[in-house]
């Protein structure tokens, strides 16, 4: 039996944050769809596929200032007509090195599910802290 839609996304939420923890590329990769857009929280920057959104990740975890971001879902709200849910939460971004947190805030993410799988079509973040 395949999970509720909230469940499948909250599921692939984990394995995102995890791969982020554990600098994993490769998990991160079937998570993002090939057009994944993201609007980051401080500086709006707008990566526009999900190349470009790896190279990011690649030179983050390759950083000696390394930051680990995680995001935790508040609602998540299935369209009851098309495959697409949004998700809404917040999040925070720590050092590697000693964990202290350096930045918070709020996002919204858009998923699709593509066969099996829910994958990130868009997410836009909030700076708050």
């Amino acid at each position: 039996m395949n999970p509720s839609p909230e469940l499948a996304i909250r599921l692939r939420r984990a394995a995102f944050n995890r791969a982020l923890a554990e600098a994993d590329l490769a998990a991160i990769r079937p998570i993002l769809a090939p057009y994944a857009v993201v609007v980051t929280g401080t500086d709006s920057a707008v990566r526009t596929d999900r190349k470009a959104q790896l190279d990011i990740w690649k030179a983050n975890f390759a950083s000696p200032d390394r930051a680990i971001y995680t995001r935790t879902p508040d609602t998540i709200l299935a369209s009851p007509v098309e495959p697409i849910a949004l998700e809404h939460g917040h999040w925070q971004g720590v050092t590697a090195a000693n964990g202290e947190l350096f930045a918070s805030g709020a996002y919204t993410a858009k998923w699709r599910q593509t066969g099996a799988d829910w994958v990130i079509e868009a997410e836009i973040y909030l700076t708050l802290a």
